[in-house]
């Protein structure tokens, strides 16, 4: 593993929770990365209290200032850039992207969705994974690209639906393998295993199958 330590920007739209399972693994020394700032398209949200807490710069820029996406993905990408990052993270970032926001970070851009995509892309994924009667569900990450929560798949957890679960129960559960497996696909990254290759994602230079 390099000294050199990855420059990563965090993307937030609220309470930051994998946000805090990132910065739990880089202070217990297990992840090398450098978290250069948090941005949030909201004001006042927990994820922002997080990362101050921690030393870490924040920025808030709030969409409903903007009158475009494309505006606001503009604006965004001239803020992202000037921390020089080599990896931006999107944890809980409830923003659609604009396709030229999308291919300016093509390959150094993640995503983490709750499902076992491409299963349930978008939203309520948990209640629809209840309603559906699915046995399983799950969360992955994933490479951005233009379509949404469609990029290459990087890794996925897998819980099982119990009986009587409730959207809570079960989100509540899934939550718990975002915060393993989120670290675990950023370490990859930082230490130059994991990338993405004509639309496939590569751990080890071997095509990933999850």
């Amino acid at each position: 593993m390099s000294d050199q330590q990855l420059r990563v920007v965090v993307l937030i739209s609220g309470s930051g929770s994998n946000l805090q399972a990132i910065i739990d693994e880089k202070e217990a020394g297990t992840l090398p990365i450098e978290i250069c700032a948090v941005i949030s398209n909201k004001e006042d949200v927990r994820g922002l209290e997080r990362a101050s807490h921690h030393g870490i710069p924040t920025k808030v820029l709030d969409h409903k200032h903007f009158n475009s996406r494309e505006e606001f993905d503009q604006e965004l990408m001239l803020v992202i850039d000037s921390f020089c990052p080599d990896l931006v993270v999107l944890a809980g970032f409830m923003r659609i992207l604009t396709p030229e926001f999308t291919n300016h970070y093509l390959g150094r851009m993640l995503n983490i969705h709750p499902s076992l995509l491409p299963k349930y892309q978008g939203l309520h994924t948990h209640k629809r994974a209840l309603e559906a009667g699915d046995k399983e569900h799950g969360v992955t990450v994933h490479f951005v690209t233009a379509e949404l929560d469609g990029g290459p798949a990087v890794i996925q957890a897998r819980v099982p639906v119990l009986d009587g679960d409730t959207e809570s129960m079960l989100a509540a559960r899934v939550l718990e393998q975002e915060h393993v497996i989120y670290p675990r696909a950023i370490l990859w990254f930082a230490e130059g295993r994991l990338r993405m290759c004509n639309g496939q994602a590569l751990l080890d230079d071997q095509i990933i199958h999850v």
